[in-house]
């Protein structure tokens, strides 16, 4: 218990947490709380993407031989949108990220956003469970510094009733 160790990797290594000062506890504790504020972080930006692709996968779902010629608002930005007609229900143009777009037919876009859906959520799960890892990491710290500061009261107060 006294020791912490995450799945193998390259450079990874056991920590002895009994042997570390209470300085060096609160700083691992405070490195690893950064490093699930960036985990948190990571896993708000993949759910907003995911949101988008389910969307967008959602909306060419939507494009069927008959709404040919509707009137449609197109967006240009995330909060401009300009009147359209709809001239081809065969073919979408999608946007493939930094500035590039892509010309497919409704299939392969459907086909495009359930793999950008399926890539993300993978992604998510590698991270979440990564947090998991380095929740119980930080947990056995926060033990470790409790039990320290429980034995440094002891040792004041034998000292002092002595």
């Amino acid at each position: 218990m006294a020791t912490v160790s995450t799945a193998p990797a390259p450079g990874m290594h056991q920590i002895d947490l009994s042997k570390l000062n209470l300085n060096q506890l609160a700083q691992l504790k405070q490195q690893l709380d950064q490093e699930l504020n960036v985990f948190q972080d990571s896993l708000q930006t993949l759910k907003i993407a995911q949101r988008k692709f389910v969307e967008s996968g959602e909306s060419v779902e939507k494009i069927k031989p008959e709404t040919k010629g509707r009137s449609i608002m197109v967006p240009l930005t995330g909060s401009m949108y300009v009147p359209g007609t709809i001239a081809d229900t065969d073919n979408v143009i999608i946007d493939v990220g930094t500035g590039y777009y892509a010309q497919k037919d409704i299939e392969g876009a459907k086909d495009y956003f359930k793999r950008k859906v399926k890539f993300v959520t993978e992604q998510m799960e590698k991270i979440q469970v990564l947090g998991i890892e380095k929740t119980k990491v930080r947990e056995a710290i926060c033990m470790m510094i409790e039990m320290k500061l429980q034995a440094q009261a002891q040792a004041q107060k034998a000292s002092t009733s002595s």
